[in-house]
Formats: structure tokens, sequence, C-alpha cells
């Protein structure tokens, strides 16, 4: 599995969309997740699993004027 363009050693069959969150501890509040190019709503984060082929992406947004 690829997690923001590189490959993720902690893959383990089963995980979902906030186990990789929560290891890689992405706690800012803002948070946009793909999963292969497609948006993952904070709401399905624990009910959307992951398999070796996925490419994940969890981009931090940032506020400024």
């Amino acid at each position: 599995m690829m997690l923001n363009h590189r490959e993720y050693k902690n893959f383990r069959e089963g995980m979902s969309v906030k186990d990789v969150i929560e290891e890689n501890q992405f706690t800012w509040p803002k948070l946009v997740v793909k999963l292969n190019k497609k948006v993952v709503w904070p709401e399905e984060y624990a009910d959307t699993k992951l398999a070796a082929s996925d490419d994940l992406e969890v981009i931090h947004l940032l506020g400024g004027g």
C-alpha cells in the first residue's frame, strides 16, 4: 500500500483508514483523505478497509490570508 506516495511498510491486512491515521498521528484538525483518488469522509474512516494495492493520501489543509 502507498501512503502519500511512499510505500507504507506497516500495512497489515484488514487495516482501516482510521488505523493508518491513528498510527501516523495525523492529528491536524482539517484533513482531506483520498483513497485511490476518491475522497473518504471522516465518518467513513473506520469502515473503509485497505488493500495492499491501494493508494492512500492524507492531506493537511492550511488556512491563511
